[in-house]
């Protein structure tokens, strides 16, 4: 981050830099007893590939935990934020037992794709540090919902989203580790001011102590005078005597501005740690408070995603059977309709012929009588045949209609889990927020802090 203090390490040796990371390690990072078994200086002096990726698993940790704003990692392109999203998923889920999973994490081998046989020696042994390709999309909670809801009728692919690491420092388990964790500083901060604040008041009383010694000479040097005036001494001894009467009392009057300082600045800081620790008790009460609910949110969005999902598995099911029974009836109503052509046309033959015939004998119409039998049965089968065409035509309306509804529905519902997820951001931005305005006035105090030590020390 260009800090002076890691600009100077630059420069020096190896070893003072291994230190300095191992050193920074321990004080900064949740797992102190880790580090000496997880980042040995040995192996890290000799090189070794594992121990260096975890020092960079670690300082990837504290990195995310530190970062004020996620699109400070948009710099990185889609697959490397995928990469670094799972490692932090993997050290965020095994917090309490990375000495028995970190090593085996990081051994684990890349599936090479079958046009990439030929590669080089170094990119077939790399150690793998992120999951199988197939979980790029689907490696938090939250992005459940957004896959699901955007699955639709018409068949349209989830994107990947915009910041994997952006979305996976937004769930709550991440937030609610940065507050465990931001909490924790806040503790030592109030721990090292009631330090000081303790070293002040040792301070105060050593000099509270050489004022009452400083008192006591000067009544000893007052009645020393006394007796001395009695014995009539001479004028010398006498003015030298109210001379160094004189200077204690100057250097009385100086300790005890100086005391009556120290008395108002120990006031000052009695108040500032006491509304320090207000503020604490009230961070750990919302911390607790947001906590709960970010829970209660979670399974919220978890119960919400399996109704979702069951509401999707079942309207997909059956919409696939309404454009089946669709397809169907469109199939018998197009079978309908030509065999209502064929019969139309066997009937205009049929008429044509009657008509010819019109002027026949008896008996020919007698012979042609079973044509014209024939002639009505076909048109109360065309009768029919329309009828039933109809009744086709209302249910490809119906089954359409149904469909149109499906779909809307469908719609609503992903509106709603869009709502539910805005809702979780704004009480994250809400929370983050809060801890800003703690953490300067943290700042404040410690600044106060630091210009009554330089005054003290003065």
């Amino acid at each position: 981050h260009r800090s002076e203090e890691g600009e100077s390490v630059l420069s020096q040796p190896l070893p003072e830099r291994i230190s300095f990371i191992r050193g920074f390690l321990q004080k900064h990072c949740k797992h102190k007893s880790a580090v000496e078994s997880l980042v040995p200086a040995q192996k890290l002096l000799e090189g070794e590939e594992l121990a260096l990726a975890k020092v960079a698993v670690l300082l990837l940790y504290h990195t995310s935990m530190s970062c004020k704003s996620p699109r400070d990692w948009n710099e990185f392109d889609y697959k490397t934020q995928v990469e670094l999203a799972s490692i932090l998923k993997f050290v965020l889920d095994n917090e309490e037992s990375l000495n028995e999973n970190l090593e085996t994490f990081l051994q684990r081998k890349a599936p090479l794709p079958a046009s990439s046989a030929s590669s080089s020696s170094s990119e077939e042994h790399s150690p793998l540090l992120s999951l199988p390709q197939k979980r790029e999309v689907r490696f938090l909670e939250l992005q459940k919902i957004a896959s699901s809801s955007s699955s639709s009728a018409n068949n349209m692919l989830p994107g990947p989203p915009s910041s994997p690491m952006g979305d996976i420092m937004q769930t709550p388990q991440f937030q609610l580790r940065r507050l465990k964790k931001q909490l924790a500083l806040e503790r030592e901060n109030r721990d090292e001011l009631e330090v000081e604040l303790a070293e002040n008041r040792k301070l105060i009383t050593e000099k509270e102590a050489q004022i009452t010694m400083m008192q006591q000479r000067i009544d000893r040097l007052a009645l020393l005078n006394e007796k001395q005036t009695a014995d009539q001494l001479e004028p010398k001894e006498m003015e030298e005597l109210r001379e160094k009467n004189e200077s204690l009392m100057v250097r009385l009057h100086e300790a005890l501005k100086q005391c009556q300082d120290l008395k108002t600045e120990k006031g000052q800081m009695d108040r500032k740690i006491s509304q320090l620790s207000e503020e604490n008790g009230d961070l750990s009460f919302k911390l607790r408070e947001i906590a709960s609910h970010l829970v209660q949110l979670q399974e919220a969005l978890n119960e919400l995603s399996e109704e979702h999902n069951a509401a999707l598995a079942q309207s997909q099911e059956k919409q696939g059977q309404l454009e089946s029974e669709l397809r169907a009836a469109l199939q018998e109503k197009k079978c309908s309709e030509e065999k209502i052509e064929i019969l139309q046309g066997k009937i205009s033959l049929l008429e044509d012929q009657l008509a010819k015939l019109g002027d026949c004998s008896a008996q020919e119409k007698g012979e042609v009588m079973g044509d014209i039998l024939k002639l009505e049965e076909l048109k109360q089968e065309v009768s029919s045949l329309t009828a039933k065409g109809a009744e086709l035509q209302a249910t490809v309306l119906r089954l359409e209609e149904e469909k149109q509804l499906r779909e809307a529905a469908l719609q609503s519902e992903r509106g709603r889990s869009e709502e539910e997820k805005q809702q979780l951001g704004s009480l994250i931005a809400s929370l983050q927020s809060s801890l800003s305005e703690s953490h300067r006035a943290r700042e404040r105090l410690e600044q106060d802090l630091r210009a009554q030590e330089a005054k003290a020390e003065g």
